[in-house]
């Protein structure tokens, strides 16, 4: 029994001075850790650890000496601003003491369980002007050696468009580049990864983005048009080598056509076929092979509803056989478009000949503009206007009933007049009309019933 007593009192005995001692080395640490920084105490990211405030300064100090903020860049290229470039420098030592102050020595243990009051940070301070200087020094903001990053491009070939990859180029967005600056040096950080920090100015689209394989595809849709321009017997084509021509990106990364080249090519196709005032090879019923040019007659392709037409089919990706929209039109697409109905007034030898599908339907002498009050018809090829029965002709000294009235040069046209007795010869030249085409009414009925509107009118002297 008195063995079992002494047992359990140098077991108390022992768990007593056990504890004793573990509150002595505790007290002892807390003790030690009043003038001493935590065990992971970080300022600005440098390890200050069991040192004294005195002692961080030193430590401080002699850091901020060697301070090198190094810039990683594209290509392995690399720079540094030091704490000279910048004046940098550590706040007083009152920070770190009001630092040192936040760990309460007796609660030394929660460092190993919690980093409050472990870390701190912003107790530098710089000159913002030198640091903006130096960052504007950097060569990656040098203009000489900025490439543009470029969005994915297009290329046409024999086999339709291929992507051409973007340019990821190597422009930085300044601001980020400063804020991301500024942030390292503040941390005690030494480097920084201009990509890893999205430093880098990027192309919006790159050549795997849905809407580059979208572009790709609207492109390919639009050079799978054919359109075949029909001009009687002759054809135009305008297919891929010419679409592809047109084609181009807008800024908004859009497929847009080109209206300037696609104006200036149909511009110089349509000419082709446009004989409007054009000098045209006339065979005269003499037999005569005269050259006219000047009137109003011939074919006259309205070439910005075309342009737009064009445009809606080349977007749908058709196919189409199809004639231009036209202004005017005009008898034949041959070489000689006059056609074979039409009038054929020779100012010279006063005399109208009409033909109608190639038969002559009537002829006969008439009387055309005075030669000497400055009036003369003039010469050119005409498309008849209109038809009217029964109108007034008024003029500045007149006003004058006619049957009929064929208008197809501004207020010049074929009428008949009753009021002459004669007609032919050389009546023109001092007792002309104003300019028109004074018939007998014979004449001037059998073309008012035979000609359309838009058939030609031949005048030549």
């Amino acid at each position: 029994m008195e063995k079992e007593k002494n047992r359990h009192s140098k077991i108390v005995t022992s768990t007593i001075i056990s504890i004793c001692t573990l509150i002595v080395i505790y007290f002892g640490i807390a003790a030690y850790f009043k003038n001493h920084f935590y065990f992971g105490s970080q300022i600005n990211h440098v390890n200050v650890s069991a040192r004294t405030v005195e002692e961080v300064k030193e430590q401080m100090k002699s850091k901020l000496m060697a301070y090198t903020l190094n810039i990683k860049e594209r290509g392995g290229k690399s720079e540094e601003i030091r704490s000279i470039d910048i004046g940098l420098k550590y706040n007083s030592g009152g920070e770190y003491k009001n630092f040192k102050d936040r760990q309460n020595p007796l609660k030394w243990m929660s460092a190993f369980f919690s980093t409050k009051n472990l870390k701190m940070t912003d107790v530098v301070t710089y000159d913002t002007k030198l640091l903006k200087e130096r960052v504007e020094k950097i060569s990656c903001l040098d203009s000489r050696n900025i490439v543009e990053p470029k969005e994915p491009s297009f290329k046409y070939t024999d086999k339709g468009y291929m992507v051409i990859d973007e340019v990821k180029g190597n422009k930085i967005n300044k601001d980020i580049l400063y804020y991301d600056v500024t942030k390292a040096i503040l941390n005690g950080e030494t480097e920084i990864d201009l990509e890893a920090a999205n430093c880098y100015v990027k192309p919006k689209y790159t050549s795997k983005s849905q809407r580059t394989i979208d572009i790709k595809n609207i492109l390919n849709k639009y050079v799978s048009s054919k359109i075949t321009y029909a001009f009687g017997n002759h054809k135009e084509t305008i297919d891929s080598s010419i679409i592809n021509k047109w084609l181009k990106i807008n800024e908004n990364f859009e497929v847009v056509i080109d209206e300037q080249k696609e104006k200036s090519y149909i511009n110089s196709l349509f000419n082709t076929y446009n004989t409007v005032g054009k000098t045209r090879s006339f065979v005269t019923t003499s037999g005569e092979t005269i050259n006219i040019s000047g009137g109003d007659y011939g074919w006259y392709i309205n070439t910005s509803k075309e342009i737009q037409n064009l445009n809606e089919v080349i977007k749908e990706g058709k196919t189409i056989i199809k004639e231009p929209a036209y202004i005017q039109t005009a008898s034949s697409h041959d070489s000689n478009d006059i056609g074979n109905t039409y009038v054929e007034l020779n100012l010279t030898n006063q005399h109208l000949w009409f033909y109608k599908n190639g038969s002559l339907i009537v002829q006969g002498d008439v009387v055309t503009g005075n030669a000497s009050s400055d009036d003369l018809t003039p010469e050119g090829i005409y498309r008849l206007k209109y038809k009217e029965k029964n109108a007034t002709l008024i003029g500045q000294d007149y006003s004058t009933p006619v049957e009929f009235w064929m208008p197809f040069n501004k207020g010049i046209g074929i009428h008949d007049a009753s009021w002459r007795d004669e007609f032919g010869g050389n009546i023109y030249k001092t007792n002309g009309s104003h300019g028109c085409i004074n018939s007998p009414y014979y004449l001037a009925k059998v073309v008012f019933d035979n000609i359309q509107i838009g058939n030609p009118i031949v005048c030549y002297y």
